[in-house]
């Protein structure tokens, strides 16, 4: 038997009113104001100390301009006078050559990160000690590396305890090994830094990815190459560009503890723009030279993305 006939009768809803269309837009122009007004501080900031000398030192490469006497424009002729600069050479080659310390700091802060992501006792105060390096100063660091540096200092001393070396190793003032010595500096001063991005990148990978791999049957070197380190791509991608954009331009080492010799064998490009700017005053000409290594470091950045864009998970 149906019971239809006891059911309640339907009560009509009413309609929701539509919003006016030109009270959307309202809504949608003052929702944009708002973002806009929250961005101002941060655009600002940008365009005073990003944007706008970004421009005025490139206009400024068109022209000879000493400080004292006023801009006179020479068009590309800042240029041209690169290519027969021994110094620019130098300090170009010496910039490339430092870019050799971006894998080495990115692969130790990799292990680092591995090394300190595990619960153990006390890992907290391993952490911070890894991390006081990048909160020291530069000049602090350099002047005691530069202490430790010297003949009688505690590295040459180490490695002649250790029967590593006969004699004590002039490392600031061999032109072939200084270069180096320095690198050794500035990834010490870095491994921290990168190692708390590439442990945040760690941590947010579910265990489940490298569990089930595991029980598939992969090995623990196994599936940290092809589990954990596809995963940390955004990261490395990150953490490189960032540290070639650093060693490109690296300044304030070379500044403290050589200030580019021995012979020019540590003078880079900064290096170079700072004498250039601050001991010359060759502005335009420093301007020139600030280009050219901007485009650098554009080349280098496009070659990060493009080694690092591809995604993708391979256990076997």
């Amino acid at each position: 038997m149906s019971n239809q006939g006891n059911r309640a009768p339907a009560v009509p809803r009413s309609p929701v009113p539509a919003l006016p269309r030109s009270r959307l837009l309202s809504r949608k122009a003052r929702s944009t104001v708002i973002a806009y007004l929250f961005l101002a501080p941060a655009l600002g900031l940008l365009a005073v100390f990003t944007f706008y000398p970004v421009i005025f030192g490139t206009i400024l490469s068109l022209f000879e301009y000493d400080v004292l006497n006023p801009p006179k424009y020479v068009g590309l002729q800042q240029f041209q006078r690169l290519w027969g600069d021994r110094y620019f050479w130098i300090a170009i080659t010496n910039s490339a050559k430092y870019v050799l310390v971006v894998p080495v700091i990115q692969l130790g802060s990799i292990l680092l990160a591995v090394l300190v992501n595990r619960q153990l006792r006390g890992i907290k105060a391993f952490r911070a000690a890894y991390y006081i390096p990048v909160i020291t100063s530069w000049p602090v660091v350099g002047i005691m590396w530069s202490w430790m540096y010297d003949q009688q200092g505690i590295v040459n001393y180490v490695l002649q305890a250790l029967q590593t070396i006969e004699r004590p190793i002039p490392w600031l003032s061999h032109p072939t090994i200084t270069l180096y010595a320095v690198m050794f500096v500035t990834m010490w001063k870095g491994l921290g830094w990168y190692m708390v991005i590439y442990l945040a990148g760690l941590q947010s990978i579910p265990t489940e990815y490298e569990e089930a791999a595991m029980i598939d049957g992969a090995s623990r070197a196994r599936v940290f190459w092809r589990v954990t380190v596809p995963l940390l791509r955004p990261y490395i991608l990150l953490a490189s560009l960032v540290s070639t954009m650093a060693a490109v331009k690296v300044f304030e080492e070379i500044f403290v503890m050589t200030r580019g010799g021995p012979f020019f064998s540590t003078y880079t490009m900064f290096m170079y723009i700072f004498d250039e700017a601050f001991q010359e005053l060759n502005m335009g000409y420093a301007s020139a030279l600030a280009v050219v290594l901007a485009a650098v470091i554009l080349v280098f950045s496009v070659v990060n993305f493009r080694v690092f864009r591809r995604g993708g998970l391979e256990w076997y």
